[in-house]
């Protein structure tokens, strides 16, 4: 075997791996595609009959329930996104940053279907925004309440977070100012003595 036998096969085997991998992203797209329709057709309805049948047609439990779900599914991903940026450069922060944004997905995806019955054009979002007119009641504009107090909440505490920090610099300045020995000034030369 010569030298460009070896390289015209190497050749080969590298146009046979991009070509497998250019068959596997058209694959992954397609199937995406297709998991996206068939969700976009399910979820907005099946979502809105879970709220019924926790709201039974009440508006006080309509208005308790859109609290409860707008600030702890807003909140919580609101923070988790705050750990995971704040370990990202420690030891196997990579890890858990990467854990914890699951995590914020997951705990935001009831206040994300209920986006999908409020934003959606289709006609299962048209059904779910009827299903939570009759049997859940208040619940959407609650729903809206309750991501605004979890916002606010969200920046409180980015606020106490940033002053803290702000906090902790300043006195790590003055420690550092008060460990240096002070510098002695030199009398200023004034010519014959």
């Amino acid at each position: 075997m010569t030298t460009g036998e070896v390289q015209s096969n190497g050749q080969k085997s590298t146009a046979i791996v991009w070509r497998n991998r250019a068959i596997m992203v058209v694959a992954t797209l397609v199937v995406l595609v297709a998991a996206y329709f068939i969700l976009a057709s399910f979820i907005p309805r099946w979502w809105a009959q879970r709220l019924a049948n926790t709201v039974h047609g009440s508006f006080s439990s309509g208005i308790w329930w859109g609290l409860v779900y707008g600030i702890v599914f807003t909140l919580v991903p609101l923070l988790l996104l705050i750990f995971a940026v704040r370990v990202w450069k420690k030891k196997g922060g990579k890890f858990l940053a990467g854990a914890a944004a699951i995590v914020a997905l997951v705990c935001a995806l009831p206040n994300l279907m209920t986006l999908t019955i409020v934003f959606g054009g289709n006609n299962a979002a048209h059904a779910g925004e009827r299903i939570l007119d009759v049997d859940a009641p208040a619940f959407r504009g609650a729903n809206l309440v309750g991501a605004i107090i979890a916002a606010l909440l969200f920046a409180l505490v980015l606020g106490l977070m940033g002053k803290r920090g702000l906090s902790r610099h300043k006195a790590a300045k003055a420690a550092e100012a008060a460990q240096q020995p002070p510098q002695r000034s030199t009398p200023p030369m004034t010519g014959d003595r």
